[in-house]
């Protein structure tokens, strides 16, 4: 015997699932209430079990309903993409798009991305997992995110990395501070005056480790943080100078903080975008994915 449910039920489901209300699921896929809740009845009663749990003030799912969206939301992604290049369906369907991103690398390159896609795609959720770089790796795995920006992934057998850039790091410091005069600063003279550091959980530290094998601090760092943006908060408040990705550098005209290039040795890193090897973006994932692509290649011919 089939199962007797059919794709604007599990629209239904979804949009229910996505927006937590009948009144506001039913707006947005263009139906009246009444008729959302037929096609949720029908389908709880196609598969012999309650989806929701409901409530005056709240629509929650069940344990089943929980395995069951898993399961809807990724049959209707895959019909998504059979159905992509035939029409463009993130323009009208309701969906959500998941990217991971390093602190330093969101601030800098994706705000304004996300905001022109919110106005190509109204209908479409974007969710940021701003994190380090090695959550953003096991997001991207685990496929809790449909893809990431960082400056880790291309050794991992499991991830595809497409380069966007690379950025030096540079000696961030006070205006006021005696590094701000210098053209260039090495290490050495980084780290002979006080300064802030990211922990060893960060992927930053893990890949100024391994550059700075010979480059020893003469003193262990006055403070030590997570995430780079906080560091720079650090440095703001005169607590001591730090070595930054230059992309994490606030604008030239910042009031207080300038930077100084770093040298020997100059140290890189390689910031992109990571994959999993093998599986297909959803159509709002890879719409996202495009504008990101053209954003760079916008940038570098502006820099040209």
């Amino acid at each position: 015997m089939g199962i007797n449910f059919d794709l604007t039920d599990l629209q239904a489901f979804r949009a229910v699932v996505e927006l937590g209300n009948f009144r506001k699921a039913a707006e947005a896929i263009s139906i009246s209430q009444p008729a959302l809740s037929r096609r949720i009845d029908k389908l709880e009663s196609a598969l012999g079990v309650p989806l929701f749990e409901r409530t005056t003030r709240s629509v929650t799912l069940t344990t089943v309903g929980r395995v069951f969206a898993r399961s809807a939301e990724q049959l209707l992604d895959d019909l998504d993409v059979a159905l992509l290049g035939i029409r463009d369906v993130s323009s009208s369907r309701l969906g959500h798009v998941t990217i991971a991103c390093v602190p330093s690398v969101a601030y800098y390159f994706l705000p304004n991305l996300i905001a022109t896609y919110h106005r190509r795609f109204p209908r479409i959720r974007v969710k940021l997992l701003d994190a380090s770089a090695n959550e953003v790796l096991s997001a991207v795995i685990n496929g809790e995110a449909d893809f990431g920006v960082s400056f880790m992934g291309s050794q991992e057998p499991e991830i595809e990395f497409k380069m966007l850039l690379q950025e030096r790091f540079v000696a961030a410091c006070r205006r006021d501070h005696p590094l701000a005069r210098k053209k260039r600063v090495t290490w050495n003279e980084l780290y002979a005056h006080e300064y802030v550091s990211v922990d060893k959980t960060s992927g930053n530290r893990l890949l100024l480790d391994q550059a700075l094998s010979a480059v020893a601090p003469r003193a262990p760092s006055v403070c030590e943080t997570r995430h780079v943006t906080t560091m720079l908060g650090l440095v703001e408040a005169g607590l001591g100078v730090a070595a930054v990705p230059s992309m994490a550098m606030p604008g030239h005209d910042h009031p207080i903080l300038t930077s100084v290039p770093l040298v020997e040795p100059v140290v890189n890193r390689r910031v992109g975008i990571v994959k999993r090897r093998g599986r297909a973006l959803t159509p709002a994932a890879e719409e996202f994915h495009r504008m990101i692509i053209e954003a760079k290649r916008g940038r570098m011919a502006s820099d040209a």
